[in-house]
């Protein structure tokens, strides 16, 4: 069986993620990102160095909990409106997601853990995560997103992954741009502290959307970028629907968005509390198979997670 078969398996434990690379090497490395854009790394040893340095800490927590890990190419930015803005055309564009998942396939190669690893191609919204701004239809979606999944799919990644998604129409355009290049594809949603959207949609209602649109192509459906006080009350209830949430990376901080956008310190919050969050979680989701941080989160927050949850999924 390999890595992805084992990620969706009941009788494999449940896998980690990393948890907040961008704040991590902001914060806590003091390296400067243009737009949060940590692609630009991988075209230096010092910047290699650092992604090197951050993977390696999470692969030991997963060899040490017995448990798979998901690896992600640092491409949130890699799309053609942020790298054009970054100053990198098209065909640049291409080559940078390549080189990254390149990159990601050479330190899987070289790592000495024994765990299933899976090679995450991330894709991040066209705009700002955090305010919907101008929506694209479903169609300017699919076409706006699928030189990247394109150039991922070409370099070999096992799965893509479309995070900080804030509506619908662009997260049914990369289902269907995935779909398209028949590469699996997990949509990640954000919600606000309300639970919902930044479009005022509820989780529910999008994921209905979304399965609807695409013949229920995503393999599945996350939520990440926000707290779990966020998004707790809108998953407490019996309902088919959220056997479709398999993944969580929540954020460190209570702050919403708005607050966090005009922090200029780093709210890591309590990774113990955070941690302790996750055990209600568990029980809410009835599938969940990976769980890991977003914002403000590292791997002490990872392993306060893994530490308050089952090895396995619910049985």
């Amino acid at each position: 069986m390999n890595a992805l078969a084992k990620l969706t398996d009941k009788n494999h434990p449940v896998f980690l993620t990393d948890a907040g690379l961008e704040t991590w090497l902001v914060f806590h490395r003091g390296i400067e990102l243009r737009d949060f854009a940590a692609f630009e790394l991988i075209h230096s040893e010092a910047g290699k160095a650092a992604l090197v340095e951050y993977w390696t800490e999470f692969l030991a927590l997963a060899q040490s909990q017995n448990r798979g890990f998901i690896l992600d190419t640092p491409t949130w930015r890699a799309s053609p409106d942020w790298c054009q803005k970054l100053g990198f055309d098209l065909h640049e564009m291409e080559e940078i997601n390549r080189d990254a998942t390149a990159f990601m396939r050479r330190f899987k190669e070289k790592s000495p853990i024994n765990a299933p690893l899976v090679i995450n191609g991330i894709i991040g919204p066209r705009g700002d995560g955090y305010v919907p701004g101008r929506l694209m239809s479903i169609a300017a979606a699919r076409a706006y997103h699928s030189a990247q999944i394109t150039a991922l799919a070409k370099a070999g990644v096992d799965m893509i992954s479309a995070l900080t998604m804030n509506n619908v129409a662009e997260a049914v355009g990369i289902a269907m741009a995935a779909k398209n290049e028949n590469i699996p594809c997990v949509i990640s949603f954000t919600v606000e502290t309300d639970g919902r959207l930044p479009t005022e949609q509820s989780l529910a209602d999008a994921i209905h959307e979304v399965d609807a649109a695409t013949d229920n192509y995503p393999l599945y459906f996350m939520v990440n970028c926000a707290h779990p006080d966020h998004f707790r009350d809108a998953v407490r209830e019996d309902a088919k629907w959220l056997q479709r949430i398999c993944g969580i990376r929540a954020n460190a901080s209570r702050m919403s968005h708005a607050e966090l956008d005009k922090a200029e310190e780093l709210d890591e919050g309590n990774p113990q509390e955070l941690g302790s969050l996750h055990k209600e979680l568990f029980r809410l989701l009835p599938n969940i198979r990976a769980l890991g941080g977003c914002c403000g989160t590292d791997h002490r927050h990872v392993a306060c997670i893994a530490n308050h949850i089952p090895r396995y999924q619910h049985t």
